[in-house]
């Protein structure tokens, strides 16, 4: 037995303090921050063009009020998993929590643009924090491979159910009140957030060490992407240059530092390279849509702010229940059937959105994007099941970060090209988006075959 075999089984065997006490505080603070953050994502796109009329901002300035949270998000994950394992999880959540409370209320009373994605790009740096905290507070929390499967499967609810309520939360404040309600939801819920941590006993601390050369690099490579997606023209060519030599030199600098922030050797693991190819090809199609059909129902249908975010509920209504209907069908058949069957259905669904036009009926439409959310919502949770599975405990905050840096950054690039091609010809950007993500979903079910089979 290799000595990271022998430290996951002791792992197992005594999980350690946060283990002996009741893990329940531990799972609810964890979902109700996942859904923080996801609920800041979903909940911003039926607002955008209100966001645009009063802050007068043209497409892409509606762009990066969604970039910027992601950007630092996507960014900052890739070094925040290793933070949370250095200074511990609970301690990380609890600091990230609070900052990203802040960050709310200075979104809700921004005057302008400029302050609000300042105060968006704070919201994102806190959310990477939180996020991957979150998931090593579950995997601290249970320390059976089984009950661990079905806690991280709830934790992917409660981001779901943050899908659910927040296109219709989103239209109802910002028809009744106004978009910076969508941002002042976030304090109470914060609130709760750092009450139930208080319950959660402190988690240990990992000698760790921080990686300032491989985070600066990956910083400008992610920026210069986005921005070269999101503006074009000469500027956003020598962005694509500076993104792709930062990119250059953040391989060399984690292929040879001693404590990579992002190890390149986990990609060889057949488990962690299908996890996060597919978690970034679901990350396209899902929130890649839900931003193009944001502005498609308000622009070409005429649907107010709710009107939107209603045509998002029979979609996302299901995810919750889809993500523990997929924990049992792992246990019963293993992660790899819904897994692919998951992907198969998205990609069906998404060749059949290729019919909608401005002349079809709201019933009609509304129901065909509920493929994508179940195909989505069914594959997701085993995936990262299995990727916190194929890697050491050790590695647990490290392993979250980069999966959920891969699926932020895809979901970034995803609305930066199709918000690009919106600003031309939004039906043009729709049809495009929709091959392009049925592709990559393709691809990603068909690599998802070689993932192991059902465990003996």
């Amino acid at each position: 037995m290799s000595s990271t075999v022998r430290t996951e089984a002791a792992v197992l065997r005594h999980p350690g303090p946060a283990a002996e006490r009741s893990p329940g505080p531990a799972l609810a603070a964890a979902m109700l921050g996942f859904a923080l953050i996801t609920l800041d994502t979903s909940v911003v796109n039926v607002a955008l063009p209100a966001i645009g009329a009063d802050l007068r901002a043209g497409m892409s300035g509606l762009q990066w009020v969604v970039d910027s949270y992601t950007l630092a998000f996507a960014a900052l994950l890739l070094s925040s998993g290793a933070l949370a394992d250095r200074v511990g999880a609970s301690r990380a959540y609890g600091a990230g929590a609070v900052v990203f409370t802040l960050a709310s209320a200075a979104c809700g009373v921004a005057p302008g643009l400029p302050a609000l994605l300042a105060a968006r790009t704070v919201q994102g740096a806190a959310a990477a924090v939180m996020l991957p905290a979150s998931l090593a507070l579950v995997r601290e929390a249970y320390g059976d491979p089984g009950r661990r499967a079905r806690a991280v499967s709830l934790w992917a609810a409660g981001g779901t159910v943050a899908v659910a309520l927040g296109p219709v939360a989103g239209g109802a404040l910002t028809t009744a009140w106004s978009w910076r309600g969508i941002f002042f939801i976030n304090l109470p819920l914060g609130l709760v957030a750092l009450v139930l941590l208080t319950r959660v006993v402190r988690s240990e601390r990992r000698p760790v060490p921080l990686d300032l050369p491989g985070q600066l690099t990956a910083v400008a490579a992610l920026g210069g992407l986005t921005f070269a997606a999101i503006e074009g023209g000469t500027a956003g060519r020598w962005a694509l240059g500076v993104a792709a030599v930062s990119f250059a030199a953040f391989l060399l600098i984690e292929s040879r530092r001693r404590h990579p922030m992002v190890p390149l050797g986990l990609f060889r693991n057949t488990t962690v390279a299908v996890a996060v190819t597919a978690g970034a090809a679901n990350s396209v199609a899902f929130y890649g849509m839900v931003f193009v059909f944001s502005l498609f129902f308000q622009r070409v249908l005429g649907l107010s702010a709710l009107g939107a975010g209603l045509m998002f509920l029979p979609m996302t209504g299901l995810l919750a229940g889809v993500n523990v209907l997929s924990a049992k069908a792992a246990a019963r058949y293993g992660a790899k059937v819904p897994i692919v069957v998951g992907q198969a259905v998205a990609v069906a669904g998404l060749l059949g959105l290729l019919t909608v036009d401005a002349d079809s009926s709201l019933a009609a439409q509304a129901l065909l994007l509920v493929p994508l959310a179940l195909g989505a919502g069914f594959s997701l949770p085993p995936l990262i099941a299995s990727m916190m599975e194929a890697v050491p405990a050790e590695r647990a905050g490290t392993a979250a970060g980069l999966l959920n840096a891969i699926r932020q950054t895809a979901g970034g690039l995803a609305i930066a090209v199709f918000g690009s091609l919106a600003a031309q010809d939004l039906t043009t950007a729709l049809r495009t988006g929709l091959l392009v993500s049925a592709g990559l979903l393709a691809l990603t079910t068909l690599a998802s075959l070689r993932l192991p089979g059902r465990r003996a």
